[in-house]
């Protein structure tokens, strides 16, 4: 049975000299465009004549429709979104893996390792980081 979660879109982290929220921008200073369901990066550039891409791929289309119309079906708030246990479990142990790589670039710190050492922690924590993005796995 699939368990219901709200979730909000995140709020940026920081702020700016002036104050304003710092954001991520991806190529001609824009935010990168992400598939709809999967949150993969699409690219900035619009591919020609029509809409902008929406989704990476047909099976994400396919799913993020199913979803839609099991969100109308059961009634739930279209800002819903719907997870299996199992989707549920893999999130927590991606966020669980971020707290672990952030706990050991402050120890890290806190020891005083060297420049090398943090480079390798620090790519460390990026790296599970953008893995827990996501909310699914693709």
């Amino acid at each position: 049975m699939a368990q219901t979660a709200t979730i909000s879109p995140p709020a940026p982290t920081g702020v700016t000299a002036d104050g304003g929220p710092v954001t991520r921008t991806g190529v001609n200073g824009r935010a990168p465009v992400r598939c709809q369901w999967c949150g993969r990066e699409l690219g900035n550039g619009h591919g020609g004549v029509g809409r902008p891409r929406m989704y990476c791929a047909q099976s994400c289309r396919q799913r993020a429709y199913e979803h839609r119309s099991a969100l109308q079906r059961g009634g739930l708030p279209t800002d819903a979104v719907v997870l299996s246990a199992a989707e549920r479990d893999d999130l927590a142990d991606r966020l669980f893996q971020v707290r672990c790589a952030a706990e050991d670039v402050a120890t890290a710190l806190a020891e005083k390792a060297s420049v090398s050492e943090m480079h390798l922690l620090v790519g460390e924590l990026i790296a599970a980081a953008r893995a827990a993005e996501r909310i699914r796995r693709s």
